[in-house]
């Protein structure tokens, strides 16, 4: 149904794509997959029209596609769930959904509001979000507008839909319901293209597997009889090591603390622990309560609330996310690195500072010293292993992985006590996320520090954490110890949670 033939596409300074040729059948779930800076979603921004190639063609059913632009590729029957969520925040959900499609409610000239409203419902209700359609988007958490992305593609009822990474901030009865979804419209002779780091619903839900490699095609494989590793060492030629990762010398001392923690609509007598040298997981589903803990906490929460927070024994005024960091020595790692975690207009090096400023600036006059400024940056590329032609590119133009690991550096570089880490490893490849993980557990295992990792993805959470709080209704529904010193396996850990969460 949909071919790809010999697409090559240049960046400055990058080829982004090298000669690729692939193909892709109806009635088939396909997954697509590469490290970062593979090629993924510049092949998916080329089929659908968003780019145009140096060279090669693009065929659908044979026939050539000389898309100019994304309108041209829908007007084929091509939808895209992008990675960068894009919706209107001031405008409701129905009308982000069905922003193309408003000449279909019109009578007389006039937008017919109830039908309008009443058929997005429908979607929402497919993708498993419990909203109004008349909602606002400005006040979506990230996961609920990446499945507002999701039921805008399946209102436009296409024959190709490109998924990138759909499931980023999906939890796993979310993604479950997703999946579901998509083996109907396979069932039904759609054509799927699945984009995802997750190799694990991968294998578990697509029916063949391409790999691209700095650009380059790979190959195909048929999903059944293959094992993760299998993938792996076919996207990155190495092994990676998803075992336990050992023991933390945590200490009895508890650096943060909340108490009786109350907040509009939201927590009652909420209360935690975090101590000296520990990962402290945050695990539920979406709207369970756990970035809005976070927020509650670096007092950047949008309602009002009560109770008491404790940093180091002491009660802590925390008004803002720079008391947390000036006073407190608190760092947040954002879900959402577009719109909170990065400056995407500045370089890279303004990017990685932004969190020292106070700390490089030239006393008398607050002038950052580019001097210290580019030492600083330097040995956070190196650290983390942030691919950019220089410390001088714009972060707006590196893949989502590397931008992920400038805000990850920001943090770092700022030498925090306590870091609260939401979605680490969004967007992000195998072999990159296996860095962040170490990252991560040196933070705590060699420095000493304290990690609050509030993620998705059970498997991360469970190979970090060495305690996890399972939050349902913005309730902490129970805990689960022992895994410092591994005495339940991940199944064991799995299935507690599915407890909790189906209480």
């Amino acid at each position: 149904m949909l071919e790809i033939r010999n697409v090559t596409k240049t960046f400055p300074g990058v080829k982004a794509l090298d000669q690729v040729s692939l193909s892709f059948g109806d009635g088939e779930i396909h997954a697509l997959l590469g490290e970062n800076g593979a090629g993924k979603s510049t092949l998916i921004k080329v089929i659908c029209g968003m780019y145009q190639p140096d060279s090669g063609e693009v065929l659908i059913n044979g026939e050539r596609a000389n898309f100019k632009c994304f309108s041209d590729s829908i007007k084929k029957g091509i939808s895209i769930v992008a990675q960068e969520i894009q919706a209107i925040p001031n405008a409701s959900i129905a009308e982000n959904i069905m922003l193309d499609k408003m000449s279909n409610y019109l009578k007389f000239g006039v937008i017919q509001w109830d039908r309008l409203y009443e058929e997005t419902q429908k979607y929402l209700s497919m993708v498993g979000l419990n909203l109004s359609s008349k909602t606002r988007m400005l006040g979506l958490s990230t996961a609920q507008k990446q499945l507002t992305q999701i039921a805008k593609a399946l209102a436009s009822n296409a024959s190709i839909l490109l998924l990138d990474e759909p499931t980023s901030a999906l939890t796993l009865k979310e993604a479950d319901n997703l999946f579901t979804i998509l083996r109907k419209l396979r069932d039904q002779g759609k054509g799927i293209i699945f984009v995802s780091h997750k190799l694990e619903e991968v294998l578990r839900l697509c029916d063949r597997l391409s790999v691209l490699r700095d650009g380059k095609y790979v190959g195909t494989r048929k999903c059944e009889g293959l094992t993760k590793q299998d993938v792996v060492t076919l996207m990155i030629g190495r092994e990676t090591n998803e075992e336990y990762m050992g023991f933390l010398d945590i200490q009895n001392e508890t650096v943060l603390e909340g108490r009786n923690i109350c907040q509009t609509d939201r927590f009652e007598n909420l209360n935690f622990q975090l101590h000296k040298g520990e990962i402290l997981g945050f695990y539920g589903l979406i709207g369970s309560g756990r970035t809005e803990l976070a927020k509650f906490i670096l007092g950047e929460g949008d309602k009002p609330g009560s109770g008491e927070v404790y940093v180091k024994g002491k009660r802590a005024k925390i008004n803002s996310m720079a008391d947390a960091l000036n006073q407190y020595r608190i760092g947040y790692v954002s879900e959402n690195r577009k719109e909170e975690g990065l400056i995407l207009s500045q370089t890279v090096a303004n990017n990685i500072v932004t969190a020292t400023w106070n700390q490089i600036c030239k006393t008398a006059f607050k002038i950052v010293n580019p001097q210290t400024e580019k030492q600083i940056a330097e040995e956070m590329v190196r650290k983390l292993d942030i691919k950019t032609p220089s410390l001088r590119q714009l972060t707006v133009n590196l893949s989502g992985g590397n931008q992920q690991k400038v805000c990850f550096a920001k943090w770092i570089a700022a030498n925090c006590d306590i870091l609260i880490i939401d979605e680490p490893t969004i967007g992000v490849d195998v072999g990159a996320k296996d860095s962040i993980h170490k990252l991560i557990w040196d933070f705590a295992k060699k420095e000493g520090k304290s990690i609050i990792l509030i993620s998705s993805d059970m498997p991360e959470l469970i190979k970090l954490s060495r305690r996890i709080l399972v939050f349902r209704e913005f309730r902490i529904a129970g805990e689960i110890g022992g895994l410092n010193d591994h005495e339940f396996s991940a199944a064991e850990v799995t299935a507690e949670i599915g407890k909790y969460i189906a209480e």
